[in-house]
């Protein structure tokens, strides 16, 4: 081969190798923090590098969402907040984020993953009731203040959380909803309502201790039986659920202990099929349903 011939092909492999990282950058979900200036009370730390490794995400100073959105041709207009667990020291964000928001999109659902501020990691400066529902509240309010641009049907925005997600979960969805008309920050001013609620193998914090609001969104809860420690706040909100004339669905499967994440490595047909539950779920309440013109 000449030099000419030699360099021609240089430079074809160079082009087709940028326009590679090109496209699979393109791929890559869009992340927007929640606050452009960083969390209130602690800007000066927004800038510090989040960690990642295998299955988890830490030091998260700058809370954020992730956006997968539906296909095109699939999307119906719903969405969901998704919240994953981790024990507040970390974030399990591939198994309880990105491939739960990768199921719900086949369904025509556009999701966003919440990366929120954690208080059990080594020296936190964050109080489990405090940061975590400030970051589900600005999650939602950030949603719902770009829905056009996301083409999403505002009264079929719903919430995912798993463990210690669910319990931020909780904390978003028994809070007070309504937006601060006076708030400088016109995202401050939407509300933060969730019209539907989905939670998976919830902690005890953030269930509420009074009755819930005679609003409270429709709620479906999913447990394994042996998961003894996470039973008794499903029971509870069942129970608020009932007292409230609330709709709600509840599957507790005999087996399946804590965290089986969307059921694919669990060995037990009941567990590995529990998203589909959650489909019909969405089906069979119209949440997949685009509302008529």
């Amino acid at each position: 081969m000449n030099t000419s011939n030699l360099f021609t092909s240089l430079r074809s492999a160079a082009v087709i190798l940028l326009t590679g990282i090109t496209l699979a950058r393109a791929a890559d979900p869009q992340v927007i923090s929640l606050w452009e200036k960083g969390a209130p009370g602690f800007e000066d730390r927004r800038n510090e590098p989040e960690q990642a490794k295998d299955y988890w995400v830490r030091n998260i100073h700058n809370p954020s969402i992730t956006i997968f959105p539906a296909p095109k041709e699939k999307a119906n207009g719903a969405a969901v907040l998704i919240m994953p667990g981790g024990g507040f020291r970390e974030l399990v964000f591939n198994a309880e984020g990105a491939e739960p928001a990768k199921f719900l999109n086949n369904l025509g659902v556009t999701c966003f993953v919440l990366k929120y501020r954690l208080p059990r990691e080594t020296n936190s400066p964050y109080s489990i009731k405090v940061q975590p529902r400030e970051d589900g509240q600005r999650a939602m309010r950030v949603i719902r203040s770009r829905a056009a641009e996301w083409n999403l049907d505002t009264n079929r925005i719903g919430v995912l959380g798993f463990s210690a997600g669910a319990e931020v979960e909780a904390l978003l969805v028994y809070s007070p909803v309504e937006g601060n008309p006076a708030a400088a920050d016109p995202v401050d001013q939407m509300n933060c309502r969730s019209d539907f609620q989905m939670v998976i193998y919830p902690g005890p914090l953030g269930t509420p201790t009074n009755a819930i609001p005679a609003d409270a969104p429709p709620a479906l809860f999913v447990i394994a039986n042996d998961d003894v420690f996470h039973m008794k706040p499903v029971l509870a909100q069942l129970q608020k659920y009932e007292d409230a004339k609330r709709p709600v669905e509840v599957h507790i499967y005999a087996k399946g202990g804590h965290g089986f994440n969307l059921g694919t490595r669990s060995k037990l047909a009941s567990i590995q099929g529990w998203p589909q539950r959650m489909a019909d779920w969405l089906a069979d309440n119209g949440f997949l349903t685009p509302a008529k013109k």
